[in-house]
Order: structure tokens, then sequence, then C-alpha cells
């Protein structure tokens, strides 16, 4: 049984094996002459004001991962909408189900206060 997955184990360490070999010829061959610009904060053309360590609030994180979670969450409705007419009402019923699973966590989160921009 386990080998169906040699395959895939052949794979993972193909793919590691060319970003690791892409990342140290870059390194081996790359130029590395760094000067005080090229080091330097960039700011999309605008002269940098204020330190690279300034902190971001929270809410900007977490409202980030809420964002990331219910996209994520989207995707999952994809597949479901391809197959609609196969899938029939039970189909329906069981996206129905996921959604309102959806609805309640972003009542949930709404009245955690978790979206509120300050």
């Amino acid at each position: 049984m386990t080998g169906q997955y040699i395959p895939i184990l052949c794979a993972a360490v193909v793919s590691v094996g060319l970003a690791a070999g892409m990342l140290l010829l870059s390194r081996i061959l790359g130029p590395r002459n760094l000067t005080k610009r090229k080091t330097s904060t960039y700011e999309c053309g605008v002269e940098p004001t204020g330190s690279t360590r300034e902190r971001f609030p929270i809410k900007f994180y977490i409202i980030a991962m809420l964002f990331i979670l219910f996209d994520i969450e989207i995707i999952f409705m994809i597949p479901w909408a391809i197959e609609f007419r196969q899938l029939g009402f039970l189909g329906f019923i069981e996206m129905a189900v996921f959604i309102g699973v959806l609805v309640v966590g972003l009542v949930y989160v709404w009245k955690k206060g978790a979206l509120e921009w300050d």
C-alpha cells in the first residue's frame, strides 16, 4: 500500500531539490554589491518616512485572517456549483448547511467586534 505514495514522495524530493538548487545557485552566482541605497526601505519611489519597525494594530491581522478564511471557504463552493445538477436536492441541502455555518461564524465575528476598524 505504501508503494502508491512513492510518486508523491519523488515529486516532493524533486521539488525541494530544485528549489534548494535554485536558491543555492542564485547565492553563488548572483552579484553581492550591497550599498546603503539598495538595503534601505523602498516605498514605491517615495522617500521612506518613519521606522521600518512600525507596529500594525492587531485588528489588521485579524481582518486579514478572516478574509483568508472566508476566501478559502468560497473555493469549496466552486466544485459544488459545477456539479450542482448531479448532486440534486441533497447537494443543495448540504451547501445550505455549509453556508449556514459560515453565516453563524460571520455573525459571531461581527458581534465580537472583529470587523470594527477604529
